[in-house]
């Protein structure tokens, strides 16, 4: 059998950097050095060692997701653990991130959009 192993996740955006800016400050993770200035690079990585990583690839023009329900349907979301919903939540919310008016239920897990609409969670780690 050949060896496949995940790489990234790619988020297609308007803005690479923009969204670069935002997913590292959420998750702490530094930004892979690009050549290109910014109104014109097409993708941007996040440095994470040897581990999976996100992608941020220059789409246009870009439909957010319409979430929960709509003509553009959410395509992937992300979650992310944290120690404290309640913590997590003003974090998110102070990096641009917005806490979705649909909220599936469950007390493990919150859902936000990130400033481009695109769902993410915020999920309770467990003990």
């Amino acid at each position: 059998m050949t060896n496949v192993t995940y790489a990234l996740c790619a988020i297609d955006c308007p803005d690479p950097v923009a969204m670069a800016t935002f997913y590292s400050a959420l998750c702490g993770l530094r930004i892979a050095p690009y050549d290109q200035p910014d109104d014109v690079v097409g993708w941007v990585e996040l440095l994470n060692g040897d581990r999976p990583t996100l992608a941020f690839q220059r789409v246009a023009p870009h439909q957010p997701p319409t979430w929960p329900e709509g003509d553009q349907p959410q395509r992937l979301h992300l979650d992310f653990l944290v120690d404290d919903l309640d913590e997590g939540q003003l974090f998110a919310l102070s990096l641009g991130a917005t806490l979705a008016a649909h909220q599936p239920g469950g007390s493990s897990f919150r859902v936000f959009l990130d400033p481009l609409g695109h769902p993410f969670c915020l999920v309770l780690r467990a003990p």
